[in-house]
């Protein structure tokens, strides 16, 4: 009995020691190893930081070539002054790495299609996924051309630096708490992984295509169908750049060649997944003509996902050649959105048509060789070693054709194993955005930001500029493609050359304005251009109603105020409902309604439109609205193929002007409903709906209830870190007002500047300049960004300056 018990203690002895020294995995939730988790001296009580700022004072770095002063204002916005460009982005990389070291590593693990050295198997799929599309193959061409460039080169290597002298600082005890949580180290930062983090926005910002969708509807409802129910151009659309009749476009456009052949006939079961549709922004830019001050006014807020640690960090950068505030990304050099002494800019996404799907036919089952231009070419096959965190590599075989990455194949993608799709991506060539960052950095005139955004290539964007002389403009910049019309709107034949990309469209033509007589340029990710502009333009994922609220208002507007660009940034108000709701109020039958019932058609009835927190309104609608829809396009909800249902515009369009249209029935009844009755009954069944949400939801559906915006930790799967996320938060607006917030998406920073001498700025995003759940500066402007309020944005001309505003400072010294 005795060696029994003895052997119990062992075993027990064993097991703990195991347990709390390894890592183990629960129902797929990560358990860290809970003796160094737990241990009071290094554990993750080491990440609760008791102190506002927790950074050494004094810190000694290999490379830098004179001290570099990092002071900190109240909001926890580091200031770095250096004497020299080189130690500037050194300081700028040991930085940002000492409040997001985790955050920017975590992305670029993402990029390169590496969560499964983390997660484990769970993410063998979505590695897959990345790396068939050919991220790590955009980022080394990137990288690549980063090299070529002198200026950019040593930029990210100085910031490469950086990081790395932070990361070798650090023992356990220092790390991140999700290093400590998910049981790894970070590894060296190299100048690839900078490539890497603009791969990532790359693909949030052009990874979004419908050419299979769209090639399922062609061959289930036919051409004339899909052409009416997908219009390019609809009556009320208010492009970006608009066509001045006088002038016309004072250019001969590229020509391109349209095939022969005909489209591949095949349908689609499965589609893989893309970054939300809605990625975009507002921008605008209001003459000094149309403000109070006589000062031009910039503003952008940046529509994103909404996460923490946020997708954005403040600082200011200051070197005998640049001044420049604003917000950057983790990963890389420089501001990405701000504002200098002279100048200031902002983005939104400009969609366009970036990804083109060609079917490629294999001369057998080894895919050795395709089929293009009349005879079989060579493809070149890459073996991936997926390295899967608890298991054995997982290894996988890409194809390689002229077009790009065989995504689809016998292995990965459709139900369909017979499937053979290339993608053709302009994520897969080298972009010298980081360039062009630097150079709009250091820009002091319009002169000078046409110089920097010729380098802009990808993504593409509507790049708004301001100056303290006044000048406004908007260009839409990127390298597009010059395509024959329908050109990459749906599935190709990958062996017809006359459907690869034939040309590039110049710069100079691109579309822009200069100090328009309107007195204003805005952007809203709609139309770049009306059907004027001479080279075929298409996307499926613009933009119908942001776009007219913002000119509306700002037409209207006079004597503009900073406080009014933040009354407008903050509207809620929503054209969508505007233009719907009164057609299904007085297609409503009273009759047969509960006294219930007519209670919420009175407050629709009294409803004015605006999306906010405390109203059921805006939930009574958005219900019957997507209970309309699902009855109307039933057979696109329920298709066995991969379908988009026509967007709301379109949907509102038809309706009011073609009520006795085919599609608006429900399919599967066998018999022809009008619009009146899908109307009533999907109100009906709607007011149903709320209900069975309120039950188990347990809480009423006001719209902020509804809605349920949550901010949510990067590494949240599955709630696991509810602790780290903020959920149900309380923000008015919805995805189609100006306010555009969805669940999980919305406004990732707001920024408006007054350009004034020297500019006066403000700013905002739902989150905080720290990485740590265990810091005070973690999401600490949440509450205000919910509220529609702003902080002071402190612009510091030198080092000496503003110092009753400092609470910290950081000194940067070179190595003894």
């Amino acid at each position: 009995m005795k060696l029994f018990k003895f052997l119990i203690v062992v075993c027990i002895t064993v097991l703990l020691t195991y347990t709390f020294n390894n890592r183990l995995v629960v129902q797929g939730t990560p358990i860290p190893p809970l003796g160094k988790f737990l241990d009071p001296n290094h554990g993750f009580w080491q990440n609760a930081e008791r102190d506002s700022f927790p950074y050494q004072s004094q810190v000694e770095l290999t490379g830098l070539n004179e001290p570099v002063a990092v002071k900190y204002d109240k909001n926890g916005v580091p200031h770095i002054f250096a004497n020299n460009n080189h130690d500037l982005y050194v300081a700028q990389g040991y930085i940002i790495a000492q409040h997001r070291l985790w955050q920017m590593e975590f992305q670029t693990h993402a990029a390169a299609g590496r969560v499964s050295e983390i997660i484990g198997e769970n993410g063998v799929n979505f590695d897959r996924m990345q790396r068939r599309k050919g991220m790590l193959l955009g980022a080394k061409a990137t990288y690549e051309a980063m090299l070529a460039d002198e200026v950019t080169n040593e930029s990210i290597e100085a910031y490469a630096n950086g990081v790395n002298q932070y990361i070798q600082s650090l023992t356990y005890k220092d790390l991140p708490i999700e290093y400590k949580l998910l049981g790894y180290e970070p590894e060296e930062w190299t100048p690839l992984k900078s490539a890497l983090i603009l791969e990532y926005m790359i693909n949030n910002l052009t990874g979004y295509d419908d050419d299979l969708e769209n090639t399922n509807a062609l061959r289930l409802f036919g051409k004339e169908t899909f052409d009416f129910l997908f219009p390019e151009h609809l009556p009320g659309i208010d492009p970006v750049i608009p066509t001045d009749i006088s002038a016309s476009w004072p250019f001969q456009p590229m020509e391109t060649e349209a095939p022969l052949t005909a489209l591949p006939s095949d349908k689609i079961k499965t589609s893989l997944p893309k970054p939300d549709p809605d990625n975009g922004s507002n921008n605008w830019a209001v003459s000094g003509t149309k403000t109070a001050s006589g000062n031009a006014i910039l503003a952008n807020d940046t529509h994103l996902g909404l996460n923490l640690p946020s997708l954005w960090i403040m600082l200011q950068l200051h070197a005998p050649d640049v001044n420049v505030y604003g917000f950057t990304f983790t990963g890389a050099a420089g501001i990405t959105i701000g504002f200098n002494d002279s100048i200031s800019w902002g983005f939104t996404n400009a969609p366009r048509d970036l990804r083109d799907w060609y079917k490629i036919k294999f001369k057998d089952d080894s895919a050795n060789q395709y089929w293009h231009d009349d005879q079989w070419k060579n493809t070149e096959k890459h073996i991936e070693t997926i390295y899967v965190r608890g298991k054995d590599p997982f290894y996988d075989t890409i194809t390689f054709t002229h077009h790009g990455p065989v995504v689809y194949d016998k292995s990965f993608g459709d139900e369909d194993n017979q499937k053979n799709y290339a993608l053709h991506w302009i994520g897969h060539q080298p972009s010298l955005v980081q360039k062009a960052l630097l150079e709009l950095n250091r820009s002091s005139n319009y002169k000078d930001y046409l110089e920097a955004i010729e380098n802009w290539d990808a993504p593409p964007q509507n790049i708004v500029f301001a100056s303290t002389n006044g000048d406004i403009a908007l260009r839409v910049q990127g390298q597009f493609t010059a395509k024959w019309k329908e050109q990459g709107k749906f599935l190709m034949d990958g062996s017809e050359p006359k459907n690869e990309w034939q040309a590039l469209i110049p710069k100079t033509q691109n579309p822009y304005q200069f100090n328009p007589e309107r007195g204003f340029v805005s952007s809203a990710n709609q139309h770049s251009v009306d059907s004027l502009y001479p080279y075929w333009v298409y996307d499926a994922s613009y933009e119908y109603y942001r776009n007219r609220s913002i000119n509306q208002l700002l037409t209207s507007m006079d004597s503009i105020t900073v406080q009014d660009m933040m009354e407008m940034q903050s509207n809620s108000y929503s054209l969508l409902p505007q233009e719907t709701l009164p057609l299904m109020l007085d297609s409503l039958s009273m009759e047969g309604l509960s006294k219930e019932e007519k209670d919420v058609v009175n407050t629709l009835k009294k409803w004015d439109y605006n999306y906010l927190v405390e109203l059921k309104a805006p939930s009574y609608f958005q219900a019957w609205w997507h209970q309309l829809n699902a009855s109307i396009w039933d057979e696109f909800y329920t298709s066995d193929f991969a379908l988009d249902a026509p967007n709301d515009y379109t949907t509102t369009y038809i309706i009011k002007n073609y009520p006795q249209y085919k599609f608006i029935d429900v399919d599967s009844t066998g018999q022809k409903e009008s619009l009146t009755y899908l109307i009533n009954t999907s109100f009906k069944q709607s007011l149903t709906n709320l209900e069975i949400w309120k039950e188990n939801n347990q809480m009423d559906y006001t719209w902020g209830n509804y809605k349920g915006t949550f901010i949510r930790h990067l590494a949240d799967l599955g709630g696991s870190l509810a602790g780290f996320s903020r959920y149900n938060v309380q923000v008015n607006g919805v995805a189609d007002a100006i306010n555009s917030t969805k669940r999980n998406h919305g406004p990732s920073e707001r920024f408006i500047v007054e350009m004034s001498s020297p500019p006066k700025a403000w700013g905002i995003y739902p989150g905080g300049q720290s990485g740590n759940p265990g810091s005070i500066w973690y999401d600490n402007m949440i509450d205000q960004w919910r509220d529609g309020e702003y902080i002071p944005l402190l612009f510091m001309a030198a080092e000496g300056d503003n110092q009753e505003k400092i609470l910290f400072n950081q000194i940067l010294k070179p190595t003894e």
